[in-house]
C-alpha cells in the first residue's frame, strides 16, 4: 500500500470479516501483499476481533457460514468467503470482485461403500441426504429429478467413497454495497492488492 494512499484513508475504519483456518491463513499473504499484517493468531487469540499493523483495518474472527452475513448487513465492510459458503447464503447484497485462487477444494456426493447410488439417483426419487449445504443439495439433485427429503449435520462415518463432484470451490473477497460506496478510497488499495495476487496465483 503506497504511502499517499495509506495516509489518505488513514481516517477511515475498515473491517475486513474472516474465519478462521485455512481461509485466515491464505488470505495472510494476500494482506501482506496490500502491507499490512494481523498482529495476534486468531488460533491462540480468544478475542474476535483482532488489530493490525494498519490503523485502519481491523479484523473479525467468525465462522465461515457467518462472513456473507456480516458483511452484508455492515457488521464488516468486506469478507473472504468459499463459494459454496456464498451458493448457500444466496449472496445477495454483496459485490463479488474477485475469485481469489485460494483455499481450494471440491464439493462432491459420498456414500459409503457399497451403496448403488446411481439406482438412488433414478429420476422421481426420493433421497436422504445429510449436508450443512441444504440449499446446494437440493438444487443439485432437483436438476436430476430427485428429491432431497430430510437433511442432517454433515456425515462422519468412515468408509465414504466420493461418487459425484459437484462443484470446484475457491474463495471470493466480497464486499459491502454501501461501503463500496462510503470508502472506496480506503477500499481500493486492499482491492487492488487482493486481485494482483490473485493473478498472480492463477498464473
Amino acid at each position: 500500500m503506497s504511502a499517499g494512499l495509506q495516509q489518505s484513508a488513514l481516517n477511515v475504519p475498515l473491517t475486513l470479516a474472516l474465519s478462521k483456518g485455512r481461509i485466515f491463513e491464505e488470505t495472510a499473504p494476500l494482506l501482506a501483499a496490500a502491507g499490512v499484517v494481523v498482529t495476534e493468531d486468531p488460533e491462540t487469540s480468544r478475542k474476535l476481533i483482532l488489530s493490525t499493523s494498519s490503523p485502519n483495518l481491523r479484523v473479525i474472527v467468525v465462522r465461515a457460514s457467518d462472513v456473507p452475513t456480516y458483511v452484508q448487513y455492515g457488521a464488516a465492510d468486506f469478507g473472504v468467503a468459499g463459494k459454496d459458503v456464498l451458493l448457500e447464503h444466496g449472496g445477495a447484497d454483496l459485490y463479488q470482485p474477485i475469485d481469489l485462487n485460494i483455499a481450494h477444494c471440491r464439493m462432491s456426493v459420498a456414500v459409503q461403500a457399497g451403496f448403488d447410488y446411481a439406482r438412488a439417483v433414478q429420476q422421481g426419487a426420493r433421497l436422504r441426504v445429510a449436508t450443512k449445504y441444504l440449499h446446494c443439495a437440493r438444487e443439485h439433485f432437483a436438476a436430476k429429478g430427485v428429491h432431497v427429503v430430510s437433511s442432517g449435520g454433515t456425515l462422519r462415518a468412515n468408509n465414504l467413497v466420493e461418487v459425484e463432484e459437484i462443484m470446484q470451490i475457491s474463495s471470493r473477497l466480497i464486499v459491502n454495497q454501501a461501503a463500496l460506496k462510503l470508502k472506496r478510497e480506503a477500499l481500493k488499495p486492499f482491492l487492488d492488492a487482493f486481485g494482483r495476487a490473485a493473478l498472480a496465483g492463477a498464473s
